[in-house]
């Protein structure tokens, strides 16, 4: 064990949002010692700290806060955490020593600068997980990978807090942390787009959303479940790898007439499926080509 694991971190958790209270519970439950936290005021607020408990204090007060404990976990939005940082260390809330950690999957280290030239080790780590709510977050983080950047006197530290949250950590350098997240936004969020879109289409054809989602759900958790097992180029299924050239083209057609506005997603999804057609390595390049011609358009 590294020897900053002899004695667990007091813990201040700087913004107390779903992340931060799933971060702060689990720390909890992993027995760290939670000595305060901030964020908004309200009923909302209160039903969090629930979970993590600590001093609570307004979020005018993020350096009064970070001055009780050794280790400053900084989970407001992305955009406000340089600000944060900088305010607690100008108002003498860090102190030599302290570790100051923010939860940004697309930020590098440059957020905490601030902390670091008050003498600070400075770190992130990003959990890779889709949060919906509080408990979804304390349930869902414990197996989830965690993207982590570290200096280099604090990756060990870093790598095990991960561990301790129940995650896997995954080093991640700072000059790649955006690929790292748009990957992930593309994994989850746009995601969840894509879905949205299939539903919109399928109300299309006079259903109701209820019985859209019964429709489509079952064939979603399939090919979901074919990925896993099989990985993408196995789990490829559907008329662009069959080279059904004539359904591409009636797909085009309907969009074109009956819902325009998707008509660009499925062009460009449909070219990046020509592609991984491609890699299959069951079709001749002619085929997919009279494929990709159509899905070009004009």
């Amino acid at each position: 064990m590294p020897p900053d694991f002899q004695q667990k971190d007091t813990i201040a958790v700087i913004g107390l949002g779903k992340t931060g209270t799933a971060i702060g519970h689990l720390l909890g439950r992993a027995g760290y010692r939670i000595v305060a936290v901030t964020g908004r005021t309200g009923a909302a607020q209160q039903n969090r700290i629930a979970y993590t408990g600590g001093v609570a204090f307004p979020a005018d007060a993020n350096a009064e806060a970070a001055s009780l404990a050794t280790c400053i976990f900084i989970t407001t939005p992305d955009d406000t955490i340089a600000a944060v940082c900088r305010d607690i260390a100008e108002n003498g809330g860090i102190q030599r020593g302290d570790k100051v950690i923010h939860t940004s999957g697309a930020g590098g280290l440059d957020l905490l600068e601030s902390a670091r030239a008050a003498g600070a080790k400075v770190a992130s780590i990003h959990p890779l997980q889709s949060f919906a709510d509080v408990e979804g977050a304390i349930r869902n983080i414990p197996g989830s990978t965690f993207g982590v950047t570290a200096e280099a006197e604090l990756r060990e530290w870093s790598a095990e807090i991960v561990r301790e949250l129940g995650g896997i950590p995954l080093e991640v350098p700072d000059a790649v942390k955006p690929l790292y997240h748009a990957a992930a936004c593309l994994a989850s969020n746009y995601l969840t787009t894509l879905i949205h879109t299939v539903e919109e289409m399928y109300l299309a054809l006079g259903l109701g959303r209820d019985e859209a989602m019964r429709a489509f759900w079952p064939l979603v958790r399939g090919t979901l479940g074919n990925i896993e097992t099989r990985g993408t180029v196995q789990a490829l299924t559907g008329p662009i790898v069959r080279g059904d050239a004539g359904t591409i083209a009636r797909h085009l057609d309907v969009l074109r007439k009956i819902l325009p506005a998707y008509l660009p997603v499925y062009r460009t999804l449909g070219l990046l499926t020509v592609e991984l057609a491609e890699k299959r390595g069951t079709l001749a390049r002619d085929q997919l080509a009279s494929i990709e011609r159509n899905l070009q358009g004009d």
